[in-house]
Formats: structure tokens, sequence, C-alpha cells
């Protein structure tokens, strides 16, 4: 894998190119990232590039105004978290992930947007909306029964196999239940324009997840 990169997701809007044709994009603000480790078959046992994203307050425990009470900010990073990324000579990333990156890199480097040119191909991942619980129809696309005629089944997802035999349900069979809130990667997403300056990739259709929510851009895997 030669690029990667971890982004945030905007939102989605429409861009008009030379030729008056209109393409809907979806705006991602990709890093800047910084290289918090550089992880060796020697000292590892596998090559991999860490990287950090999005600063994050350290942990730490204040008193409060009356100078009595003591403060803490649970969501910062830990003091292990911390000695990891001071070690690094970074400040303290709220997002972690590792890539197995060609090339040669150093740590505290900078990855930002501009590695990416318009007219790459690449796999966006990222955690898809949350709709709740939903029924067999809205979850699975299935289909209702007749809504009159006294016909008593209408958005019911039907029956679910025998009583005495095989006296179960079998695994994978389509109910109600929780949807979305997954990981999804979809892959080949053309890149429109990159704006350097910004640090946001205009990708060409929908990328996965709720606004501002983290996108991992991986080089494509399938790429013709």
């Amino acid at each position: 894998m030669k690029k990667a990169i971890l982004a945030t997701k905007i939102g989605m809007t429409q861009i008009f190119s030379e030729d008056g044709t209109l393409t809907p994009v979806t705006v991602l603000e990709a890093g800047p990232c910084v290289v918090t480790q550089i992880k060796t078959e020697e000292n590892d046992g596998y090559n991999a590039v860490q990287i950090g994203y999005v600063d994050k307050k350290d942990k730490t425990v204040n008193k409060d105004k009356s100078g009595k009470k003591e403060v803490v900010h649970r969501h910062g990073a830990t003091k292990a978290e911390q000695g990891h990324f001071k070690k690094a000579g970074v400040s303290s990333k709220r997002f972690v992930r590792e890539f197995k990156l060609d090339g040669e890199y150093e740590v505290a480097q900078e990855i930002k947007a501009d590695i990416f040119e318009a007219g790459d191909k690449i796999d966006a991942t990222a955690i898809s909306k949350g709709k709740g619980f939903q029924g067999a129809i809205k979850r699975h696309n299935q289909h209702r029964g007749p809504m009159t005629h006294g016909s008593k089944f209408h958005r019911h997802a039907g029956s679910n196999g025998s009583a005495s035999d095989p006296s179960k349900v079998f695994k994978g069979k389509k109910m109600p239940g929780h949807m979305g809130s997954k990981r999804i990667t979809i892959q080949n997403l053309e890149i429109v324009r990159v704006d350097s300056e910004n640090n946001l990739l205009l990708v060409k259709g929908s990328v996965p997840g709720p606004k501002k929510s983290l996108v991992t851009i991986k080089e494509a895997v399938k790429a013709n």
C-alpha cells in the first residue's frame, strides 16, 4: 500500500466540471496526520507505520473553583498514552491507526491530503449510520402482507420455522433487529478534486458514516 490517511466526513455537495457536468461529491477533511511510531519486524514482528489524527487533551486532575473538590478529565489521554506520544515528540492524538505503507517514513512526519491526486481510486471505511431497532421490511427489504380483508398479517416477519422439526431457528434468518452502525467499506471511489491548502478531498459519490465521523482512506486494492 502506497497511500493512506485518516479523515473527517464534512458532508456532501456538488461541483461542475469544465464541460458543465454536475458531479455529486463527499467532502472529507483528510489530515493532517502525524507518524507516531515506526514498527519494524525486528522489534515488533511486522512492519507498519502508526499514524495519529486529531489532537486530544491529556487526562488531568484539577481543583474546582473552591479549591477542595478534584475534577477529572476522564476522556483525555492516559499516562501511558501521554508517554507514547511524548516519545514520538508529538501531541496526544484521539485516533491512532496502523498501515503497512511502502516507502520511508520518519517519526513526527506529517501526512497531508496532497499525497492524493485527482483521479486516484480509493477505498473508504467508516462506521455506518445507526438506524436503531427496525423491522424486517426496512432492514431486509421484505414485502408486507395484505392490508385489508382481515388478513391479520401486515408487516410481520412471517414464520420462523417448524415447531417439532427442526425445533430451532436457523442462524442467518432475516429477522427484525438492530440496523446500521456497522463497519462498511466502499471500494473504487474516485477523487474528483484535492484542496491541498485546506486538506480537503472531494470524493465522487457517497461515503459511509454520518457527518463528523472518522473515515479511513486507503489506496484502492482493486483499482484498474
